[in-house]
């Protein structure tokens, strides 16, 4: 794919994203792999109003052409994800309410969601029967520490979908920008009902 392809895409992916509050504060990163290697969006922009000049161009094995942008400290997650995923084409990466706060309050490794049509909404899940379970990290302002944890975690459970940043957000990749916009909605309802289904819980006991 080429460079000014992936970019306008990414572009669009924004703008739906910022209506959404899923990127609030220039909060959040997008990224692409691309013929020549990635692009990625530079630090410190509204990612409701992105242009060619707020993205990065990285070649295959991650260093920038010459940018007068600041690469975000979260790029090395990005490559870390392609890296771990041949298939992935585009990582997601949101600071949406429900990611946050669902990150913090489940206190295991892993979100598994059961039960819910939407999970379907995911490839690779067919029946509501069927668990979607989400590794969650802790957050760490080291990202090579960060992207270590994820890439050890990879050589036993796969990561398929993506990856919750506890009190952080959300990292969700795909083949396409269509699937990697369609799980990021997918994901993003079915948090949003396990917090509901959360408090219902919670005042039942």
């Amino acid at each position: 794919m080429h460079n000014n392809t992936a970019i306008s895409e990414l572009i669009e992916a924004g703008k739906w994203i910022s209506q959404r509050g899923w990127v609030p504060a220039t909060g959040g990163n997008f990224s692409a792999r691309t013929n020549t290697g990635f692009v990625v969006t530079a630090s410190g922009f509204d990612k409701g109003q992105l242009g060619s000049h707020t993205f990065i161009e990285l070649d295959h094995v991650g260093n920038r052409s010459a940018s007068a942008a600041k690469p975000s400290a979260e790029t090395e997650l990005h490559l870390c994800m392609y890296k771990l995923i041949p298939a992935a084409n585009y990582v997601l990466h949101t600071h949406s309410v429900a990611a946050t706060v669902l990150s913090r309050v489940i206190k295991g490794h892993s979100l598994d969601l059961h039960g819910y049509e939407m999970q379907k909404s995911l490839t690779g899940i067919t029946s509501h029967l069927d668990t979607l379970s989400i590794p969650i990290f802790d957050n760490d302002q080291n990202i090579d520490r960060l992207s270590l944890l994820v890439s050890d975690h990879h050589l036993h459970t796969p990561i398929e979908h993506g990856v919750l940043i506890r009190g952080h957000g959300l990292y969700v990749v795909g083949r396409t920008i269509g699937e990697v916009r369609r799980q990021l909605e997918g994901l993003e309802f079915l948090f949003a009902c396990e917090i509901e289904r959360l408090k219902l819980v919670g005042l039942e006991s």
